[in-house]
């Protein structure tokens, strides 16, 4: 299912208001990347960058043009994991946040123990 342009404005404007829903989604974005639903972590952080900052100041903090950045975070993009890093790390600086990677045993392997 499509996500409408009236659900997408709202999220932005959750996220112009609300610091601790910037910080959840920008969260939800990089957790989607580490399980590896890529696409679905790629729309989530253009979203936050969207509601946030910007393409073009990130394009002029981590040194890459804000078109490319765009594309990276579009359906087709396929980002290099240092471009990726770069932004991720640039967005939790400015959300005045870090993410940390917590080690947990899936629900299968937990039923299986």
């Amino acid at each position: 299912m499509a996500l409408t342009r009236e659900f997408k404005a709202t999220v932005q404007a959750r996220a112009r208001r609300d610091p601790a829903f910037r910080a959840a989604l920008l969260r939800e974005g990089v957790e989607a990347l580490l399980s590896g639903d890529v696409a679905a972590g790629k729309i989530v952080l253009r979203d936050y960058i969207k509601a946030t900052v910007g393409f073009e100041a990130v394009a002029k903090e981590t040194g890459h043009p804000a078109p490319s950045l765009v594309r990276m975070f579009g359906p087709s993009g396929n980002p290099r994991a240092d471009n990726l890093f770069a932004v991720i790390g640039y967005l939790q600086k400015r959300e005045g946040v870090t993410l940390a990677v917590k080690p947990m045993r899936s629900r299968s392997a937990r039923k299986a123990a």
